[in-house]
């Protein structure tokens, strides 16, 4: 077992609510896309509601800024579910739903195995 799992958090500003119709097309592939991270070799945890939704947890003042954090326990198993499964998808299209972002607005760093980061963690990392 590794000493150090790989943790991630990702910001994106949404060109619209969840709820709007701009935004269907991504919204739609929630709970197929979280599944295939769920069941992807090497994954370990995800930011999610209670009800397994990470949109309705708004960590900044921006209701349109989502954010979404996981932990792997290496760079290849979150690189093969990003860039080689269904999920490379949704990178195609984010044109479609979310606004350019001018700041930084991915990091990923090393944990110990079993942390679990916080959003606040996520948060400074990304400052």
């Amino acid at each position: 077992m590794n000493r150090y799992h790989l943790a991630q958090i990702n910001i994106a500003h949404a060109q619209a609510p969840m709820d709007s119709a701009l935004m269907k097309g991504f919204v739609d592939r929630f709970a197929e896309i979280n599944a295939l991270a769920d069941s992807s070799p090497g994954f370990v945890w995800r930011l999610q509601t209670e009800d397994g939704d990470a949109t309705a947890l708004q960590a900044f003042d921006d209701p349109l800024l989502l954010v979404n954090m996981s932990v792997w326990e290496n760079i290849d198993s979150l690189k093969n579910y990003v860039y080689k499964s269904l999920h490379v998808e949704l990178i195609r299209d984010r044109n479609a739903w979310f606004n350019k972002m001018t700041k930084p607005h991915q990091v990923l760093w090393w944990v110990p195995a079993g942390h679990i980061p916080s959003v606040t963690e996520g948060k400074e990392k990304l400052e």
